[in-house]
């Protein structure tokens, strides 16, 4: 069965997010300074063949720890559904 899976990569919240404070700073120059603390990532979408959710959700979960993100500076979370 194929599912598809949507994850968000995003860096650490006790790190330093040098993107999303340039970006937090041009909101200001554009007049929208109520937006503020603004975090830059990651958004991958993948294809998977599993026999299963519970595979597939195993699947992406070792893609992600093994090589779509850096454990020491990002999280990640992601869902994994039915191919349509």
């Amino acid at each position: 069965m194929k599912y598809t899976a949507e994850i968000n990569v995003m860096p650490l919240k006790a790190l330093l997010d040098p993107q999303g404070k340039a970006v937090t700073s041009s909101m200001k120059n554009i007049n929208l300074d109520t937006i503020t603390n603004v975090r830059i990532g990651k958004h991958i979408t993948l294809e998977v063949e599993a026999l299963s959710k519970q595979e597939a959700e195993i699947l992406v979960d070792t893609a992600c720890q093994k090589l779509l993100h850096n454990p020491i500076m990002e999280s990640y979370d992601f869902k994994v559904q039915e191919a349509k």
